[in-house]
């Protein structure tokens, strides 16, 4: 009987059946190897320390609002001023009832023991910010705050009619502390003392969702013919009352808006706008490389406004500035949430990677 050899093939199977959707999807994956919004948070003193800083310098902010609220100017127009916001044409009516009930228990308990107490919260929030003692519970304190005065002399950000572009100061500072307690800003360059530990995937996630939210709803103000049409008056209504410098810088811009077209000026504002919430919104679905450029375009883009449409939140007078609620801005603070949430994608170098859970103070 003749014996049956088989014959074994060495050869490699052809290219077009070699599985290759491993490698795809390790290609796919290599970039949320290290993103903080699909692993969490570092253990890092380095990330505590950037937003510490970031901390600080909203805490200054707070500290030039509160040296504008102590002048008796404003005490004596923010009942006034409350009233006007909550009457404005355009506001809806439930809003004026809820300042009436407020305004009732402030003539209750007596204007001048709220204002004081309205103080005392303004100081123990600054202070707060500055060194971080006292949060999370005072992060707490400054969002139920902030959203009481949106609510009341800000009007809630409105009237929403033509011409709105965003839902007003006091909203977005409730947003500074909410990203605060999401990311545990506390922790770093502060006297807290403390079991430190990072903030979790889903914290993180909510602060960029938030804030991209906030600005969807900006970005949908800049589509509207009120905005197209009349970008050339919010630059030019932003040099009243401002010093010379201000005017100055101002009409810088106003030669670019008439260099291009008014109208093409603001489409580029409404694509910024967009892009940048689109990019906030989707945060966890961008790599890194081009979530950090979308947040610095975010953060000169507010710089930007805040230095020609809001005129550096002026004008400044005795106990008022140019904004809803007497403070320095509204798109400064946007600009202090984009460098917290820069602090929030920062990473060690990759020599430095071994050290990162080495510091006994940071833990799971």
């Amino acid at each position: 009987m003749t014996p049956t050899i088989t014959t074994l093939s060495l050869q490699n199977p052809p290219a077009s059946q070699i599985d290759v959707q491993p490698v795809r999807a390790t290609v796919r994956a290599d970039w949320r190897a290290d993103h903080p919004l699909h692993h969490g948070g570092l253990h890092h003193p380095t990330q505590a320390r950037l937003l510490g800083a970031v901390r600080i310098l909203f805490g200054l902010f707070f500290l030039v609002n509160l040296l504008l609220h102590f002048n008796p100017a404003y005490a004596a127009q923010f009942i006034p001023d409350m009233l006007r916001t909550a009457q404005a044409m355009g506001q809806p009516a439930w809003l004026g009832l809820w300042v009436d009930q407020v305004l009732a228990v402030f003539q209750f308990v007596g204007p001048a023991r709220v204002l004081a107490l309205m103080f005392g919260i303004e100081t123990l929030l600054t202070l707060g910010l500055l060194t971080g003692l006292g949060f999370p519970a005072l992060g707490w304190l400054g969002l139920v705050y902030e959203l009481f005065l949106w609510s009341t002399i800000g009007g809630l950000g409105g009237p929403y009619v033509s011409g709105a572009t965003d839902p007003g100061t006091a909203i977005v500072y409730a947003l500074g502390f909410v990203v605060i307690l999401l990311t545990r800003a506390w922790q770093g360059a502060s006297w807290w003392q403390g079991q430190a530990k990072a903030s979790s995937r889903d914290a993180l996630r909510l602060a960029f969702l938030l804030f991209g939210a906030l600005w969807a709803f900006d970005a949908w103000w800049k589509w509207q013919p009120g905005f197209l049409g009349q970008m050339a008056s919010f630059l030019s209504a932003a040099q009243a009352g401002q010093p010379g410098w201000v005017v100055s810088w101002i009409e810088l811009f106003v030669l670019v808006m008439q260099s291009i077209g008014p109208f093409v000026f603001a489409v580029l504002a409404a694509l910024t706008e967009s892009a940048v919430a689109i990019s906030v919104l989707f945060a966890h679905r961008l790599p890194l490389k081009w979530l950090r450029i979308a947040l610095v375009l975010g953060l000169l883009y507010s710089l930007m406004l805040w230095t020609t449409a809001e005129g550096f939140g002026g004008p400044y007078g005795p106990g008022f500035t140019g904004n809803k609620g007497d403070v320095l801005g509204t798109t400064n603070v946007y600009s202090i949430i984009f460098l917290f949430l820069l602090a929030i994608l920062w990473r060690p170098r990759q020599g430095h990677e071994q050290n990162t859970h080495a510091d006994a103070g940071w833990r799971e």
